[in-house]
C-alpha cells in the first residue's frame, strides 16, 4: 500500500510511501507534516526502495496530543500569518483535525488530499471566522523531492480576505553552516535569530544546510520568511529545548498580503523541494 494509517505520538496520522522508498508522515490535526524522507539515492548508504534521512525537524518538546501546534514539521497558516489579523495566531488550520479526501499512487508518487470546511472548526475558531470555505492541501513524495498544493476556496456567499503560509522547518546539523540564495542580492547567512519577511520572491532558491543543497520552488506564494530564534528566544520557547535551534531553520513560502476571494473563487499555492542541480 503506497498510503497507510498511523499514529505520531497521539495523533491519527498517513504515511505515504511511494516505490522508490520516499516517505513522509502527516497527521490529520492541523494536515501537519511531520517527517518526509527522501528515497536513497546512488552513492548513499542504504538499498534502492528504502527511504533515507529524515529532512523535517520535530521538536522533542512540542504536544503530539492535540493540545496545541505541533512545533516542527510544516505547519499550515491560514487565515492569517502571525499576529498580523484579529484571529488567533498564524490562524485555526494548523489546530484543527482535517479529513482524508483522496490518497494513493500517481505516476510513481505517493500521494494524500486532505480537506478542511468551516463546519470542522472549533466553537472557538467558528466564532471568529464567519465564511464558508474549503481547504484542500495536497502532498506528495517521490525520490528526493516533496510537493505541497495548498488550495484555498470560498464556497459561500460573501469575499473573505486570507494570508497563507507553509511553516517549512527545515532539518540542518548546524544552522550557523546554513547559507540561502533567492531572497535577497546576496547569501543569506545566519549569524544570530532571525524573523526577515522577503516579498515577491521571483524564482526559486537554494537552501545550502551545510552537507547538500536544496531547491525551493514556489508558486502563487509571493513571498518567503526566514526564521529560526536564536539561543535567547528558543529559551523562551517552553515546546523546545533550549540548544534546538541550532538544528533549524524555517524557510517558509508566504501569501503575506491578504487576497481577497470573492464568492466562487479560489486561489492555489504550490511549494516543491527537491535537489539542487550543480
Amino acid at each position: 500500500m503506497s498510503v497507510t494509517t498511523t499514529q505520531f505520538g497521539q495523533l491519527p496520522a498517513l504515511l505515504l510511501r511511494a516505490p522508490d522508498g520516499a516517505e513522509a508522515t502527516i497527521t490529520l490535526y492541523g494536515a501537519h507534516l511531520v517527517s518526509w524522507r527522501p528515497a536513497h539515492s546512488a552513492g548513499r548508504e542504504g538499498q534502492p526502495g528504502e527511504a533515507g534521512p529524515e529532512r523535517m525537524f520535530m521538536s522533542s518538546l512540542s504536544a503530539l496530543d492535540g493540545s496545541r501546534a505541533i512545533r516542527g514539521g510544516v505547519p499550515v497558516i491560514f487565515p492569517q500569518f502571525a499576529e498580523r489579523g484579529e484571529g488567533m495566531r498564524h490562524g485555526f488550520a494548523r489546530v484543527s483535525t482535517w479529513r482524508v479526501l483522496d490518497s494513493g499512487e500517481q505516476d510513481g508518487a505517493a500521494f494524500a488530499l486532505l480537506g478542511l470546511n468551516q463546519d470542522d472548526l472549533s466553537p472557538q475558531a467558528s466564532s471568529a471566522w464567519a465564511y464558508a470555505f474549503e481547504l484542500a492541501l495536497r502532498v506528495s513524495v517521490q525520490g528526493a523531492s516533496l510537493a505541497l498544493t495548498l488550495e484555498v476556496r470560498n464556497t459561500g456567499t460573501h469575499p473573505f480576505s486570507f494570508s497563507s503560509a507553509l511553516h517549512t522547518y527545515h532539518l540542518v546539523e548546524d544552522v550557523e553552516a546554513v547559507r540561502i540564495d533567492g531572497v535577497q542580492a546576496e547569501t543569506l547567512a545566519l549569524t544570530d535569530k532571525l524573523d526577515q519577511v522577503f516579498e515577491r520572491i521571483a524564482g526559486a532558491i537554494t537552501f545550502d544546510n551545510g552537507a547538500d543543497k536544496l531547491l525551493l520552488q514556489q508558486s502563487g506564494f509571493t513571498d518567503a520568511v526566514v526564521w529560526n530564534p536564536g539561543a535567547a528566544d528558543a529559551a523562551a520557547l517552553s515546546d523546545l529545548e533550549d540548544e534546538e535551534y541550532r538544528r533549524f531553520v524555517c524557510i517558509e513560502p508566504a501569501l503575506l498580503q491578504p487576497q481577497t476571494l470573492e464568492p466562487g473563487g479560489s486561489w492555489k499555492g504550490e511549494y516543491r523541494v527537491g535537489p539542487a542541480i550543480s
